[in-house]
C-alpha cells in the first residue's frame, strides 16, 4: 500500500523516458531503474501485485525520484552510472574484472607476445579471453615457435638464446625491419582469429623437410606442434562458417529469479561460458540489457565484433552504446546456439533453486530476526567492530561487514589506532567510528542498516555519541552481549536493555557468527601488528641498523624466525654490510 506522499508524487509523473530512484526509510537508494515511460513504469510498482524480491523491494520503498532524459540511450547510460555510483541493494551488481587471461601483441618498436590479465588502452592488440592460463601459454608457445617476434629483453650486442632456437627475430643484436614484424603479426592475428589451416600446412611442410634431412628430433617437435593444433582447435566443434569474434547472451526466468548465460565464441568455436543468477526486479529483458552494459563496462573486458541477444532486447540502443553490431539470429546454427544458451540457463536455475531457497531462509531470514528483535525496519547491511591489544600495547580495531547474513570479506577493514596508546574502550570506539563514517560520508558510500559492537554499555554509548553529536547520523546501534563463559548470549539495544534471541534460531546463529568473525579478525590483525612492532624494536637495538635497513628487513623477512634462518649473504643482498649482517644474526641467535 503506497503512502499518501508516494500517491501524491505518482500523480505528477511525466510520460517521458528517464530513470527512477527508489529510496527506503533512511533515504538510502535501494533500486535504480530506467523506463521509456516513467509514469507507467513507476506506477506499476504500487498499483500491481508482486511476488518474491519485487514485493520485498516495494515494501521498503518510502520515496522515489525521477530523472528525465531526452532519449532511451541517455536513460540506459544514466542507469548504469547511477548503479555504479550508489550500488543499490536490489540492482544486479557485478564483480570487477574477469579473472581470465588474454594474449597481447605489444605496440613497441620490437613487439612481443605476452599473456596478460589487465586490458589497457596502450595500443596493443588483445585476443581472448582464454579459459585458463595453461591454454593461453600453450597457444603462445606455439606462435613463438612458428611466427617469432621478440623474446629477449632488447638490444644487447649479441644474439640471444631464443634467436639461435629460431624463436626471436634478432632485436637483441640488429635492427629488424618493421615490415618483417608486420608480416609475422598478420599471420599471428589470422591464427588467433581462427584461421588455423595455414599454420598447420606450414608445420607439415617443415616436418617433411626435417625428415628428409634426417633431423628426426626436429621432425618430432613439429609433429607435436601439429598435434597441439588438432587437439586444441580443430577437434572443437565449429559453430559458424566465419571467424568473427562473438559474445552470446540469453536468459531464463522463473519465480522472480533470472539465470543468464554468456557464450564466448572465438576462432569459430565456443571457447568459454559464464553464468549468473540474480533476483529479478524489472522485466527479464530490461535486466539483461542492464547486465550487458555493466558487463562490458567492467575492467578487462574486450568487446567482440558482434553480440547476439534474444528477441525483445533493445538492439538498436545497445548497438549505439557499445559501438558494436547487436543481432538476434533467426535461423541456422547461430539460432540453435542461442536456444542452447537458454536451455543451459534453465538447467542452472532448476539445479540451484532449492539450495537458493534454503540459503535465503538461513541468511535473509536471520537478518530479519535480528532487526525485528531490535524493533528496527528491515535492513540488509550490518557492520560490526571489535578492539584488540596486549596489556594496552599496540591497540588496533577491526570491522567486518555482513550483507543479508553473508560475510562480505572484501569490505572488511583494519584500523591502527592513532589517538589511543593504552587500553581505553571508549576512546578506541570513538576513534574507529569517527574514522569509518567520516570516510563513508566523504565518499558518499553506502551506510550500514545496523552497527554491532563487541562490547558493553561503554562502547555502545561511545558509538551513539559520535554518530549523533558529531556526524548527525541516525544509524541504529546494538551491543553483542556475552555470558560468563565468554559465549554469545544476547543483544543490547540503544536503550541499554537486554534483547534475547532463541538460541536455536537462525538469527542467534548469525549473531554468534558475526561476533566470532569480528573477534577473529581483530585478534589476527593485532598479532601481526604486534609481531612487526616487536621485531622493529629488536632491530632498533642492533648497532648499525638504521631506519632504512630496518624497513628493508621488515619488508623482506617480516619475522624474527625468518631472519634467524636466512643466510648472511641474503641479508647482505639488501645493501647491508657483512659486519652488520653478522651482528643481526648474532643478536637474533
Amino acid at each position: 500500500m503506497a503512502t499518501k506522499h508516494i500517491e501524491d508524487k505518482l500523480k505528477l509523473l511525466p510520460g517521458l523516458p528517464g530513470c527512477y530512484i527508489m529510496k527506503d526509510l533512511n533515504s538510502k537508494i535501494i533500486y535504480v531503474g530506467k523506463a521509456k515511460n516513467l509514469k507507467n513504469r513507476v506506477r506499476s510498482y504500487f498499483k500491481s501485485a508482486h511476488i518474491g524480491k519485487t514485493a520485498k523491494l516495494v515494501s521498503e520503498i518510502r520515496d522515489f525520484e525521477t530523472i528525465i532524459t531526452s532519449t532511451d540511450k541517455e536513460a540506459f547510460l544514466l542507469e548504469i552510472t547511477l548503479i555504479q555510483r550508489h550500488e543499490p541493494y536490489y540492482n544486479i551488481r557485478l564483480k570487477k574484472g574477469t579473472g581470465y587471461p588474454y594474449i597481447k601483441i605489444t605496440s613497441e618498436r620490437d613487439p612481443q607476445l605476452k599473456i596478460v590479465s589487465q586490458i589497457k588502452r596502450d595500443g596493443g592488440s588483445y585476443f581472448g579471453p582464454y579459459p585458463n592460463v595453461y591454454a593461453a601459454e600453450e597457444t603462445i608457445q606455439l606462435l613463438q615457435k612458428v611466427y617469432p617476434l621478440r623474446r629477449c629483453n632488447g638490444y644487447q650486442k649479441r644474439p640471444c638464446l631464443y634467436y639461435h632456437m629460431g624463436q626471436c627475430l634478432g632485436a637483441c643484436f640488429k635492427d629488424v625491419p618493421q615490415e618483417k614484424y608486420q608480416k609475422q603479426i598478420k599471420k599471428i592475428k589470422s591464427f588467433l582469429n581462427g584461421n588455423v589451416g595455414r599454420i598447420k600446412r606450414t608445420l607439415e611442410i617443415k616436418m617433411g623437410e626435417a625428415a628428409e634431412k634426417l633431423e628426426f628430433e626436429r621432425a618430432a617437435e613439429l609433429r607435436d606442434q601439429i598435434h597441439y593444433v588438432e587437439v586444441t582447435v580443430e577437434r572443437q566443434k565449429i559453430i559458424s562458417n566465419d571467424n568473427t569474434p562473438r559474445d552470446l547472451f540469453n536468459f531464463y526466468m522463473d519465480k522472480g529469479w533470472i539465470s543468464i548465460q554468456i557464450f564466448f565464441i572465438r576462432q569459430a568455436r565456443l571457447i568459454k561460458r559464464e553464468k549468473r543468477l540474480f533476483p529479478c526486479i524489472d522485466t527479464p529483458e530490461e535486466e539483461l540489457e542492464s547486465f550487458i552494459l555493466q558487463f562490458y563496462n567492467q575492467k578487462n573486458r574486450v568487446l567482440p565484433k558482434e553480440v547476439f541477444v534474444p528477441s525483445g532486447i533493445e538492439r538498436g540502443v545497445l548497438s549505439e552504446i557499445l559501438n558494436r553490431s547487436v543481432k538476434t539470429p533467426q535461423r541456422g546454427a547461430k539460432r540453435n546456439l542461442l536456444l542452447l544458451a537458454r536451455q543451459n540457463a534453465k538447467l542452472i536455475l532448476d539445479e540451484k533453486f532449492r539450495l537458493l531457497e534454503l540459503d535465503d531462509r538461513k541468511t535473509s531470514g536471520a537478518m530479519e530476526e535480528i532487526t525485528k528483535a531490535l524493533h528496527l525496519p528491515a535492513g540488509h547491511r550490518i557492520e560490526a567492530f571489535d578492539h584488540s591489544h596486549l596489556q594496552g600495547a599496540d591497540p588496533v580495531s577491526a570491522m567486518v561487514c555482513f550483507i543479508d547474513g553473508r560475510p562480505e570479506k572484501d569490505q572488511y577493514r583494519k584500523y591502527k589506532l592513532k589517538t589511543v596508546s593504552h587500553a581505553d574502550e571508549a576512546a578506541s570506539t570513538r576513534e574507529v567510528i569517527r574514522r569509518r563514517y567520516v570516510r563513508l560520508l566523504k565518499e558518499k558510500a553506502q551506510l550500514p542498516d545496523l552497527i554491532l559492537m563487541d562490547g558493553g554499555i561503554v562502547q555502545v554509548e561511545a558509538v551513539i555519541d559520535v554518530l549523533q553529536n558529531e556526524l548527525s547520523l541516525a544509524i541504529p546501534v546494538a551491543g553483542m552481549v556475552k555470558d560468563e563463559h565468554h559465549k554469545t548470549a544476547a543483544l543490547m539495544n540503544s536503550n541499554f536493555q537486554k534483547v534475547t534471541l532463541d538460541p536455536k534460531s537462525e538469527g542467534f546463529y548469525l549473531l554468534q557468527r558475526i561476533q566470532d568473525e569480528v573477534h577473529r579478525f581483530a585478534i589476527t590483525f593485532h598479532r601481526k601488528s604486534h609481531s612487526r612492532n616487536s621485531l622493529s624494536s629488536r632491530l632498533d637495538l642492533i648497532p648499525g641498523v638504521g631506519p632504512k635497513s630496518r624497513t628493508k628487513l621488515l619488508r623482506k623477512f617480516g619475522s624474527m624466525k625468518k631472519i634467524t634462518e636466512a643466510p648472511i649473504n641474503e641479508i647482505q643482498s639488501l645493501g647491508i654490510s657483512k659486519k652488520v649482517a653478522q651482528m643481526i644474526k648474532l643478536s637474533f641467535n
